[in-house]
């Protein structure tokens, strides 16, 4: 009982509610479609009355942000960092020092002498993942825990 209760103990101790996710870009069509829904004329509608509308959704389209661009590496991969990032097919978890102009200078998360330059052509962009905090990671072993305790008393009153 004291062997699995102790294997139980540094299964959690070695748990962290922190991962490493890649950001999603926001796609904006759902909300031209919208405008586009919203902003029709009636059926029954003259002329006159479908080119005002024509009109009118036209000064909304103008309105609304166009997507902006894609990030470059460099913003991605800004300093001091924590990130995950995937160089020629491997895989290194780093904290970015700095930017040497088109090089990335970084050192691995738990080794602060080592120290890693790579170029931003070798850098894949579309991997580069932050370190972030996971909710419902956090959530399960909350619920986890108070199972334990539980199980705990409950073993205690036996």
């Amino acid at each position: 009982m004291r062997k699995n209760l102790y294997l139980i103990i540094l299964l959690f101790s070695l748990v962290s509610c922190y991962t490493y996710q890649v950001k999603k870009t926001v796609d904006i069509a759902p909300e031209n479609n919208q405008a586009a829904k919203n902003s029709k004329a009636p059926v029954n509608a003259s002329p006159e009355e479908m080119a005002k509308a024509k009109a009118k959704s036209q000064s909304k389209g103008q309105n609304i942000q166009q997507p902006s661009a894609p990030m470059t590496i460099q913003e991605k991969l800004a300093a001091n960092k924590n990130v995950k990032i995937d160089v020629e097919g491997r895989s290194y978890k780093v904290i970015v020092d700095r930017w040497e102009g088109d090089s990335l200078v970084a050192h691995p998360v738990h080794s602060r002498e080592k120290v890693l330059k790579f170029h931003k052509n070798q850098i894949d962009a579309e991997k580069i993942a932050e370190k972030r905090f996971s909710q419902p990671i956090a959530d399960i072993i909350t619920v986890a825990v108070y199972a334990g305790i539980g199980f705990g008393i409950w073993s205690l009153l036996q």
